[in-house]
């Protein structure tokens, strides 16, 4: 696996939108933290362009996401914010094209299309808080900050009832289930086998939520995995005739069968705490009945 080189002071970092549009005034928090990084940043040339709800026509956005890779000097990219229309711009892309110029990409949501396509080309980028919301935690961003300058970062998350214990140690990949759901089946398909899945949603019906997990399970996802840590589940919706599990209950319904740990409530998604995630790297979970610890190994950080 290639990995992208750790910032350093005196780097260049750019910001653009593959999603959702975001206006001026709504990054300039973001701006202004980097640059106290020490940090250059460059905007995309339609980064503040309007097409109904999407930063700019598909074309404008893809040829953003095409100058961020092929950028020669950049060594990190932040996509401004979440929403939906990543998904919708990736065939007018050449992601392979990150290969002569490396760098980190940002992100997380809707962004879990990119990290999806970067993973599997064995790249690895890091799911974390974007422009839009930078300021939301300052612990969260205090982890952005080390993990993208090198330095090594531990968690240690509280214990939840539905846990199961146990040690693993693996490739951690995922993000946001609904854009894994839909990219499955596609050349973006994400593979699962032998590494640690993170999974993380906001703002689904909680049948919903049951049928996105069983076409994981029945697609193969859940069967051969080494763990699962799930992150924020948040703002789940139900009809008026209640589904009658939680997100959490169906999660684990759905991973019943198989022999691996399961850690709940990792601060990481749509949820305040959102902390960073070497997505394509490997950590060590470990799962206990009073603490859950995830690392990275001395190699990886």
């Amino acid at each position: 696996m290639k990995t992208p080189a750790f910032l350093k002071k005196g780097d260049t970092v750019l910001i653009i939108a593959t999603a959702r549009k975001i206006s001026e005034k709504e990054i300039e928090p973001a701006v202004a933290e980097l640059k106290k990084w020490g940090l250059k940043i460059e905007l995309g040339a339609n980064l503040f362009k309007s097409r109904h709800q999407f930063a700019g026509t598909d074309l404008q956005r893809a040829s953003d996401l095409q100058w961020a890779i092929d950028h020669p000097v950049a060594k990190a990219v932040f996509i401004a914010r979440g929403g939906y229309g990543t998904i919708r711009i990736l065939d007018q892309v050449r992601i392979k094209n990150i290969k002569h110029h490396l760098k980190w990409f940002v992100g997380f949501s809707d962004v879990t299309a990119i990290h999806t396509e970067l993973n599997n080309k064995g790249i690895p980028s890091i799911h974390g808080p974007m422009p839009f919301n930078f300021l939301k935690d300052k612990k969260s961003l205090d982890a952005l900050h080390k993990v993208l300058f090198g330095i090594k970062t531990n968690y240690n998350v509280k214990p939840n009832a539905l846990n199961r214990v146990g040690k693993a140690e693996g490739e951690i990949v995922g993000g946001n289930l609904s854009l894994l759901y839909a990219l499955a089946g596609t050349d973006s398909d994400l593979s699962t086998k032998n590494k640690i899945l993170f999974l993380e949603d906001l703002d689904e019906y909680l049948y919903h939520l049951d049928r996105m997990m069983m076409q994981l399970k029945r697609n193969g996802k859940l069967k051969k995995l080494k763990g699962l840590i799930v992150g924020g589940f948040t703002e789940m919706k139900d009809n008026a005739i209640p589904f009658g599990k939680t997100a959490q209950q169906i999660i684990l319904e759905a991973v019943a069968e198989y022999d691996y740990p399961v850690c709940f409530d990792f601060p990481a998604g749509h949820v305040k705490e959102n902390f960073p995630i070497l997505l394509g790297k490997t950590i060590k979970l470990e799962v206990f009945k009073t603490k859950v610890n995830i690392n990275y190994p001395d190699d990886v950080l």
